[in-house]
C-alpha cells in the first residue's frame, strides 16, 4: 500500500492550497515553491506514487490531467506563447513527493529542459 502524502491531504483540504480546479479525478493548485511566474501542480485524487506505478484503469485520469492543464495554460494567459509539462519518475528523476504530479509551468522562457554537458 503506497503512503499517504501532503498531497492526500490538499486533496481532502485538510492543509491550505490555492486550488484552482478540482473534480472526480484530478486536483490542481499553485505550487508553494514556484520555478516560474506559472507554477501548478496537477495530481490525480488516486494515490499513484510514480509514473511507474500507472496501469490502464489510470488512463482517464492522465488524459484529464492534460486537458486541466491545457484548460489551465489558457486562463493563466500563458497557452499562446508556450508552457511546460513536466512529471518526474523517483529520485535520479527529479521526484520529491511519491504521489504523481504534473508541473505545468509557464509565463516567461524556459530555456533548455536539462543543463548539457558536454
Amino acid at each position: 500500500m503506497a503512503e499517504e502524502t501532503i498531497f492526500s491531504k490538499i486533496i481532502r483540504k485538510e492543509i491550505p492550497a490555492q486550488i484552482l480546479y478540482q473534480d472526480e479525478l484530478v486536483t490542481a493548485f499553485r505550487d508553494i515553491n514556484p520555478q516560474a511566474p506559472t507554477h501548478i501542480l496537477i495530481i490525480p485524487n488516486k494515490l499513484i506514487p510514480t509514473a511507474n506505478d500507472v496501469t490502464a484503469e489510470d488512463e482517464s485520469t492522465l488524459g484529464r490531467m492534460l486537458t486541466v492543464a491545457a484548460k489551465l495554460a489558457a486562463q493563466e494567459g500563458i497557452a499562446a506563447d508556450g508552457y511546460r509539462l513536466m512529471i518526474n519518475c523517483n529520485r535520479h528523476g527529479g521526484q520529491e513527493v511519491y504521489h504523481l504530479h504534473m508541473h505545468l509551468l509557464g509565463g516567461r522562457p524556459l530555456g533548455p529542459m536539462l543543463a548539457r554537458r558536454e
